[in-house]
């Protein structure tokens, strides 16, 4: 027996190292967060005529004039935005590039933007710091429908078993709800950071109406600060219907009611995706929800002082 467990251990050592050299770790376009292109916005004179510089994780020469962006380049949109309503020009900035060792990270902040003009306009909305795999179509017109006024319209066929990504969080407080022309709001509910990777098999009926079932989940929350970085933390990816497991939560079931997403369909136009159920595990997906927040309430629920850094974003094979 003595003889025998040297040659075990080493076995057990060469599968180990076999099996570490199957897995494959890909940066997820831009994921890096080492580029950004600056957007120069200049507010209207009548709330103080201020310029105020928007940064979206692409690269490119800096955007002037007060020009609409659309990310060609680069899957990355962010929450920070330029609005034009009733004819005054606001921007929201919510996403920022941060010096990190040789390059950048994304810091993502809630904060209240707030405009008053006697007489004209008063509005107080909260804008949580978000980066998510799609586009914003601006100018941003309204507060009404803030999900249809997003294009989740990333394909994507293969099947990753984790998402990796490097983070610190710094969750807030206690929530408010602030919409913009109603009063704000107190929540009793603990803000938390979000982190969500959704796979999706979709399809369009002759309508232009879209449907999906959910194929692949990777979901998770942060309501405790963490002051260090923890790097290439995972998220695994579960496939197929996960309500019956151990670690599921509701925030992970289908997405329904205020949280619906959107998308462009062929049509050009901007409709509701439908999930209505689980695919099975074994199901390729068509499309990817990818989507880091600072807060998980959604449109214009959160908490001001919340932050969530992130950086490094890969999937793992």
């Amino acid at each position: 027996m003595r003889k025998l467990i040297p040659i075990i251990v080493i076995l057990l050592l060469s599968n180990t190292r076999l099996w570490a050299q199957t897995e494959t770790v890909e940066l997820f376009p831009y994921g890096d967060m080492d580029q950004w292109m600056v957007r120069v916005i200049d507010e209207s004179f009548i709330i103080g005529g201020h310029t105020r510089y928007v940064y979206e994780i692409t690269s490119g020469d800096t955007l002037k004039n007060n020009t609409p962006y659309k990310n060609t380049l680069s899957p990355w949109g962010t929450s920070s935005i330029m609005a034009k309503v009733s004819g005054i020009v606001k921007a929201s900035v919510t996403v920022f590039p941060e010096k990190r060792d040789s390059g950048y990270c994304a810091r993502l902040e809630t904060r209240l933007e707030q405009v008053k003009v006697l007489g004209l306009i008063n509005i107080s909305a909260l804008a949580t710091g978000t980066i998510f795999a799609g586009e914003i179509k601006e100018p941003i017109q309204d507060t009404k429908n803030p999900q249809g006024k997003l294009n989740n319209n990333i394909s994507f066929t293969r099947r990753p078993k984790a998402l990796a990504f490097d983070y610190k969080v710094q969750p807030g407080g206690q929530q408010i709800k602030a919409t913009g022309f109603s009063r704000i709001q107190s929540i009793p509910e603990q803000n938390q950071a979000e982190a969500c990777l959704l796979l999706q098999y979709r399809w369009e009926d002759e309508n232009g109406n879209i449907f999906a079932k959910r194929v692949g989940t990777a979901y998770e929350r942060y309501d405790r600060e963490v002051k260090e970085w923890q790097n290439d933390h995972r998220i695994p990816v579960h496939y197929g219907d996960i309500t019956g497991e151990d670690f599921y939560r509701p925030y992970m079931g289908l997405i329904q009611g205020e949280d619906t997403q959107y998308v462009v369909n062929s049509k050009g136009k901007s409709v509701p995706i439908q999930e209505i159920g689980w695919a099975s595990p074994d199901t390729q997906p068509t499309h990817i929800i990818l989507r880091f927040s600072s807060g998980h309430g959604g449109a214009y629920i959160g908490s001001p002082e919340a932050k969530f850094w992130i950086d490094n974003v890969k999937l793992v094979y």
